[in-house]
């Protein structure tokens, strides 16, 4: 009993040394992370849900169709690398500025990234409708699926401009503490999304039947959504929260921009080994054929609830990383940090004995082909064992990022996503004849690395020393 009276009592979180002031008690603490973080986590859960159900509605097209929608996957995401970079910086930003109680620096900072932010997003929707094809194919799309998978990526990208800038205004929302303007924004977003698919997969009502098209369409128009409520919270003049209209100048200044660059020029090199990672890892998938891909793709659904919870608290946890080193008290940034990891650790186990339960009730919802189910039902085994470090996993590593130590996290990155999870995935895929349960054990031990490794910065506090 006393074990876990440590392992959740704030005073026990924090050396002795770091200590600054009052600490505020489990309830203060507890509570604060809560009030932050249920916002934030049921919006990413929403989110994970709703996109499962995205997943479920293409399944009823078959395994190449869920192929061709999974395969665009990384391919997006290595587009909006420099974006989501760029939004690590605005919430480190943001967070460390509202602690300082600088509110004109706060706005400044939204308002230079959501310029570079339009043009990236113009530049990216160029890109991905003149090399949409040689993009899915380099992905590793096959014969079967590649002209569907081809289609849904220009039509899906046509509105990314939204979608970045969208993205931008959340994240200096997230930073400010303005969890539940993401929420509404995202919830909303991905809920039109839903209905769109429902109206254009199968051609409800007057519209057509689009199939893998109408899927990219109605995401194309849930960014359009989600840009217009993220511009609503911001385009109103207010006192002490985040607005575009509270200063008339929208020039940069070099305080915002240096700050800007020193976190997400680290968190650019992190993204950098992620995609490459995360890209090999899904070729290496693709590659095993058609309904393997297919599998490994609606237990990559599954997954990303698990991320969701754990991403959901890491964002409370970033704000008040932070807020309190803005406040000069590194020793509650070290508390809010760890309270996150505890929350998300809990909410970790509840998952994993979830999943496991309903194992195969879980794949069935996806598809009915017989291999999908039966394989799926066996990776499910390994899912609920990576719930459990996944959680806390990205709690930690967003902490990190938070505080401007980004740079430590890039590295960590590139030798778990980068090495641990490609070469032992290649491994045991290939070589060993474990095919995709292989895949997924190479998963684990890279969130299993990723933990190890930046709990141990986080633990030695050298991230508090960080200046933004």
């Amino acid at each position: 009993m006393n074990i876990i009276k440590r392992f959740f009592e704030p005073r026990y979180m924090v050396k002795e040394n770091l200590i600054c002031g009052e600490l505020p008690t489990a309830c203060e603490a507890y509570g604060t992370a809560l009030q932050l973080a249920w916002p934030s986590a049921l919006e990413s859960v929403l989110i994970a849900l709703i996109a499962s159900i995205d997943t479920m509605m293409v399944g009823g097209l078959g395994s190449a169709a869920i192929s061709a929608v999974g395969i665009t996957t990384q391919p997006k995401f290595i587009l909006l690398a420099l974006v989501i970079t760029l939004n690590i910086g605005v919430t480190a930003i943001v967070a460390r500025r509202r602690g300082e109680g600088d509110i004109e620096g706060a706005n400044r900072c939204l308002k230079q990234a959501l310029l570079i932010s339009a043009g990236l997003g113009v530049i990216m929707t160029v890109i991905s409708q003149l090399f949409a094809r040689n993009l899915v194919l380099f992905a590793g799309a096959k014969p079967d699926y590649v002209d569907d998978a081809t289609a849904y990526f220009k039509i899906m990208m046509s509105t990314t401009a939204f979608n970045t800038c969208a993205m931008t205004m959340n994240a200096a929302q997230r930073g400010y503490g303005n969890t539940r303007i993401s929420m509404v924004t995202n919830v909303t977003a991905n809920l039109a999304n839903v209905l769109f698919n429902w109206l254009l997969i199968n051609g409800m009502w007057i519209f057509p039947r689009m199939e893998v098209r109408g899927a990219a369409l109605a995401t194309a128009i849930s960014s359009v959504v989600a840009f217009c409520i993220a511009l609503s919270s911001v385009i109103k003049p207010a006192q002490n929260k985040l607005s575009l209209t509270a200063q008339r100048t929208w020039s940069f200044d070099k305080r915002t921009v240096s700050g800007m660059v020193k976190v997400a020029s680290s968190a650019l090199v992190e993204q950098v080994f992620l995609r490459v990672g995360f890209f090999i890892y899904s070729r290496l998938a693709a590659n095993l054929g058609t309904v393997e891909f297919a599998t490994h793709q609606v237990c990559m659904s599954l997954i990303h609830i698990s991320f969701a919870f754990g991403d959901g608290f890491g964002v409370a946890s970033t704000s008040l990383v932070g807020r309190g080193l803005g406040e000069g008290r590194p020793d509650k940034s070290m508390i809010y940090g760890r309270v996150g990891q505890r929350l998300a650790l809990i909410m970790g186990i509840l998952l994993a004995a979830v999943f496991v339960a309903f194992r195969y009730q879980l794949i069935e919802l996806y598809s009915n082909e017989a291999p999908v189910i039966e394989m799926g039902g066996q990776i499910v085994y390994i899912i609920a064992l990576t719930c459990l470090v996944q959680t806390s996993q990205v709690v930690i590593s967003g902490c990190l990022r938070g505080a401007g130590d980004s740079k430590f996290v890039a590295v960590s990155s590139f030798i778990s996503v980068g090495i641990v999870r490609t070469v032992v995935s290649w491994f045991l895929c290939y070589p060993c004849g474990l095919g995709l349960i292989g895949m997924w054990l190479g998963l684990f031990l890279d969130q299993f690395m990723r933990l190890v490794l930046n709990f141990i910065r986080f633990r030695g506090a050298k991230w508090t020393l960080v200046k933004l």
